[in-house]
């Protein structure tokens, strides 16, 4: 009890410690994003339900990803990124096996809404494969729920647009 005590009172100091700066730097004082409902996986997931964002993120990687995002690039926040992990959340099932084939619609259809260029979509496809190739072959993959294996799908996806960084938008 003492030790979650103690983790939650460094999450809450890294919180305050690391936000107030960027949202003092982007306006008035807590005029930027939240990080925990606004920004990483949680947010990407969980767009219009902040509880859920909240508890994603703070499961997930204690917020860190969510708080790193919200400092380091705002603009990642929202936009693009949340469509694109709403879309496969909504399609997870069309785009993974779409991923075994190497092509599909819901393929090309979500790196469009990720704002990624056509030239880009095979090269990006091929990444996410071998990525994905990786998280299959784990045993407890099948144990995983839709929104887990989702996730995992998208961090294979930003792993892939970030090596055509000049062919995708932010």
């Amino acid at each position: 009890m003492i030790k979650l005590k103690a983790m939650a009172a460094a999450l809450f100091t890294t919180v305050v410690t690391l936000t107030v700066p960027v949202a003092e730097a982007n306006g008035a004082a807590g005029s930027g994003p939240n990080p925990y409902t606004d920004c990483g996986i949680g947010a990407a997931l969980f767009a219009d339900t902040h509880w859920a964002a909240v508890t994603s993120n703070v499961i997930w990687d204690l917020g860190s990803t969510a708080l790193t995002s919200a400092t380091a690039s705002p603009e990642t926040c929202n936009g693009k990124n949340v469509k694109t992990a709403q879309f496969i959340i909504d399609n997870y099932h069309n785009i993974a096996e779409e991923t075994a084939y190497g092509e599909g619609e819901h393929l090309s259809a979500m790196l469009n809404v990720r704002g990624c260029q056509v030239s880009s979509h095979a090269g990006i496809i091929s990444s996410v494969r071998s990525d994905m190739a990786s998280y299959l072959a784990s045993p407890a993959y099948t144990d995983l729920s839709d929104i887990e294996k989702a996730s995992q799908y998208y961090r294979a996806m930003e792993s892939g647009v970030s090596q055509f960084a000049g062919s995708c938008s932010s």
